[in-house]
Formats: structure tokens, C-alpha cells, sequence
């Protein structure tokens, strides 16, 4: 039985969308689901791929797995015209929120959202997510001023990009939960890929985030395209 991946409801423009219009069926069509995709003039250009498991999970098997499945169609399809390298990782702890159970998965933890264009006469905002009402995403404000409203109401599909601000809080809870899907049995490969502490850090241990990523050794080059004999060329004898 196919699981139904919910939709992203934040996606990207240019080139990147065209990216990810060609790397979404494979990806899904493999058990894992796309993030985000993100295209930089990091090293000439370079393609970063983010996907995860519909439970969060990731590790450096899957990215490589991920990798060796789409390094033939984005030979055939070339979506981004130029030689690149591909890179693909988990979302990371300070995640991109892309669908709307991101909103409430990552409830209680700060978050910055910017919208696509100004409304009620702000383009950005940041606060503690308190997950989503309808179509709307609700976040308790950190960057209050006096004369402010304490709550912010944002439509999703006016949201242009939103992650999670990087605090110890959040990479505590990370941890718990990696742990938790770990002695559920999530992990089957790569668990070698990670170190687990069967302690999670108190509130006042400082803890660093680091995210699984794979980068094949060769940057990916275009496929030549076939062109025809041309209007001057001679015909065949």
C-alpha cells in the first residue's frame, strides 16, 4: 500500500523548483520526502538536496541512497544547465518548516518565518510556534515592542521561507527524538554514522548541532544534447 506524502505547502522559485519538480517523484517514489532545495554559487554551483523520512529520521545511508537514485535523472532531465555539485542532507536541527505539520510537529520551539510580501505592515517575523489554526500558522512573539500584538496569525501559502532558530532547547529535543526512533527500530543502516549519548543534556550543558550529509565524489556535469546535421551540412552519398 503507497503512504500519501503530504504536499509542501512552501516551495522554491527559479531554478531550484525546476529541480525539485524533477527530483520529487524519485525521491518519494523511494520512501523518503523532499524539504527543500537550494541551489548557491558554493563551489562553482552547487545543488543541495535536503529530504527525510516521513518520520523525521535521516542518516548518511539514506542520503547516499538518495544520491545513487537520482544521479541518473538529473543526467537525463538537466534541470539546472550548468555543471554543479550535488549535495544531499538531512533538514538539519535549525530545519526549514515546508508543510503544515511542521508548524505543529515543532510546536513550543522559536521559529523565523518571512512572507513573500508585506502584510499588516511587516514582510518577517520571529517567535515560539504554537502550531497551526485552518490554513493559518500562529507564532507567540519574541520580538514583541510595547505597542505590539503578543500573537501573529500568517496564512502558510503566504509564507516565502520559515526554519527553526538554533537554540539548546531544540537541539535537546532533537536528540530525544533521534534517540527515541533509534530504540524504536528506525535506524536499520548507518546507525554507525551517528553518536548517541544514552544521557541527554540537561538545560545547562551546551550541545552542538550537526546535520547527516553526502556528497558524491564527482561533481555532476549536463548531458551533452544531440544536435542535428545542421543547414549546411552535405548529404549522404
Amino acid at each position: 500500500m503507497t503512504q500519501t506524502i503530504e504536499p509542501r505547502l512552501i516551495e522554491e522559485a527559479g531554478v531550484a523548483a525546476r529541480v525539485a519538480r524533477v527530483v520529487e517523484p524519485t525521491i518519494e517514489g523511494i520512501g523518503f520526502r523532499l524539504v527543500r532545495v537550494k541551489v548557491s554559487a558554493q563551489n562553482g554551483c552547487t545543488v543541495q538536496i535536503m529530504a527525510e523520512r516521513p518520520d523525521g529520521s535521516m542518516n548518511v545511508d539514506d542520503c547516499e541512497k538518495i544520491s545513487r537514485a537520482l544521479s541518473p535523472v538529473l543526467d537525463v532531465d538537466d534541470p539546472v544547465g550548468v555543471a554543479y555539485h550535488l549535495e544531499i542532507s538531512s533538514p538539519g536541527i535549525d530545519r526549514p518548516l515546508v508543510r503544515k505539520s511542521d508548524f505543529d510537529r515543532w510546536s513550543g520551539h522559536e521559529a523565523k518565518i518571512e512572507l513573500r510580501q508585506m502584510m499588516a505592515g511587516r514582510k518577517r517575523g520571529r517567535g515560539i510556534l504554537t502550531g497551526t489554526e485552518g490554513d493559518d500558522v500562529i507564532i507567540r512573539r519574541t520580538d514583541l515592542k510595547p505597542e505590539d500584538d503578543p500573537e501573529l496569525r500568517f496564512p502558510i501559502r503566504s509564507i516565502e521561507a520559515a526554519w527553526l532558530v538554533l537554540t539548546d532547547e531544540l537541539i535537546r529535543e532533537s536528540l530525544r527524538r533521534e534517540k527515541a526512533i533509534r530504540e524504536a527500530g528506525g535506524y536499520v543502516d548507518g546507525d554507525d554514522e551517528f553518536e548517541f549519548s544514552d544521557d541527554i543534556p540537561d538545560d545547562e550543558t551546551p550541545v552542538e548541532a550537526v546535520a547527516p550529509r553526502f556528497k558524491p565524489s564527482h561533481p555532476k556535469k549536463p548531458v551533452p544534447r544531440k544536435k542535428g546535421p545542421g543547414r549546411f551540412a552535405k548529404p549522404k552519398e
